[in-house]
């Protein structure tokens, strides 16, 4: 049974209380309420702090603490042997016989680019035979032709073709067919045109290529040596994707140290067993800065031997 509510009290008492609630309000100033909301919150914060004895909280990692090493090395963060592991696969190597078609396939459809040599715009702006190299014609050339027998050389870094033309002569008077493939930007260096005034700039495009053209037809060459104008990684990339190898490699195209380590690993690639690579500026003011760092960096992690031919390093594949 639901009970009645208690009886009001009387109005006049209820006038009492509220005049008396209104005088405590008066004299509970602002200051005063200031005060008040300070003491509570510091006895709050006193209230939630954590004991002496209670755990700190701990963050959770999102890397697995497997793949974080004990003691951290930055000098060993990363396996020495990943410096030389380059991500291009190689096919099977083609025939040597069909090494120059491919590439003309590849780079110029099908067609010699000496075919109607040379074009009209730079016929009247090159030298009949403008040759010029650095340790191009050294003996290490010859005595590796004649251990290898190369039907197959890849030059890594051409400028004019002067080591080039150089091995066709040998290999013809070795009674060889061996095709040359050259590999060379031909834009030269910032600076270069200071020492090879006589070499002719159109538009901003400097005349290398059709210059080392003109060398090569000038040396009836045309069908021993064919060339691949673009960078030197790239090119090799690409010689390794269609499966063109060589017995003998010659690396002499950048001569600072990354430029020198990237030509050496991906010419190695495309090195046919018992072929020999090679190159030059082993002996430089650079020293273990440049060539000869990459070279030796790169015996060592292959377990193979680095030989001298005079001012050229040579490496015998496994």
């Amino acid at each position: 049974m639901k009970q009645e509510p208690p009886p009001s009290p009387p109005l006049h008492h209820r006038h009492h209380r509220k005049r008396r609630a209104a005088l405590v309000l008066k004299k509970f100033t602002k200051p005063t309420a200031y005060f008040v909301l300070l003491i509570l919150s510091f006895f709050l914060g006193y209230l939630s702090a954590p004991s002496s004895s209670s755990k700190k909280p701990t963050l959770t990692s999102r890397i697995p603490l497997e793949t974080i090493p004990a003691t951290f090395n930055s000098a060993a963060a990363v396996p020495v042997a990943d410096h030389n592991s380059f991500s291009i696969q190689c096919v099977d190597p083609v025939k040597s016989e069909k090494v120059r078609q491919t590439v003309l396939d590849r780079v110029f459809h099908g067609k010699s680019p000496w075919q109607n040599f040379p074009p009209a715009h730079v016929s009247t702006l090159l030298r009949q035979n403008r040759i010029r190299g650095w340790g191009s014609t050294g003996a290490v050339f010859e005595n590796l032709i004649r251990r290898v027998r190369p039907r197959t050389i890849i030059e890594v870094g051409t400028f004019l073709g002067a080591s080039a033309l150089h091995m066709t002569k040998l290999t013809r008077q070795l009674g060889l067919k061996t095709q040359i493939l050259c590999i060379d930007d031909f834009r030269g260096w910032p600076g270069f045109l200071d020492k090879f005034k006589d070499i002719k700039m159109v538009n901003g495009d400097v005349l290398l290529m059709y210059q080392f053209m003109q060398n090569v037809f000038y040396a009836n060459a045309t069908e021993s040596v064919l060339f691949m104008p673009f960078s030197t990684g790239s090119a090799l990339d690409k010689l390794c994707e269609w499966g063109v190898f060589a017995e003998l490699i010659e690396v002499d195209a950048g001569h600072d140290f990354h430029s020198a380590w990237t030509d050496i690993n991906k010419a190695y690639k495309i090195l046919r067993p018992g072929g020999v690579i090679f190159g030059h500026d082993y002996f430089t003011s650079a020293d273990n800065k440049g060539v000869r760092r990459a070279v030796n960096l790169f015996a060592r992690l292959n377990n193979l031997r680095v030989q001298l031919d005079g001012q050229h390093w040579v490496i015998h594949s496994n």
